[in-house]
């Protein structure tokens, strides 16, 4: 992949993540939606395997984690969603 390609790939994900910011800051999304922590989880994924490629390890760390607590928010979101559905 070339380095445009890659560049376009990373100014999408870190779209996904500012969108969802600016939707909750403007509480329009809540924090806690899974919408939010998708979109969240989707762009730090993506980051995070972009900085990976790179050797950029303090934005490896940055978006992993950032992953990782948004992954399991998304996890929580939706048994919750299910469980009040019950």
């Amino acid at each position: 992949m070339n380095d445009v390609s890659l560049q376009i790939i990373q100014i999408l994900g870190a779209i996904l993540i500012l969108i969802a910011y600016i939707l909750a800051q403007f509480k329009i999304l809540s924090q806690h939606s899974p919408w939010f922590l998708l979109a969240n989880l989707v762009g730090s994924i993506t980051l995070a395997a972009l900085a990976l490629i790179d050797s950029q390890w303090g934005f490896l760390l940055m978006e992993a984690v950032w992953a990782v607590v948004s992954g399991i928010g998304l996890i929580r979101s939706v048994k919750a969603r299910i469980s009040s559905a019950h």
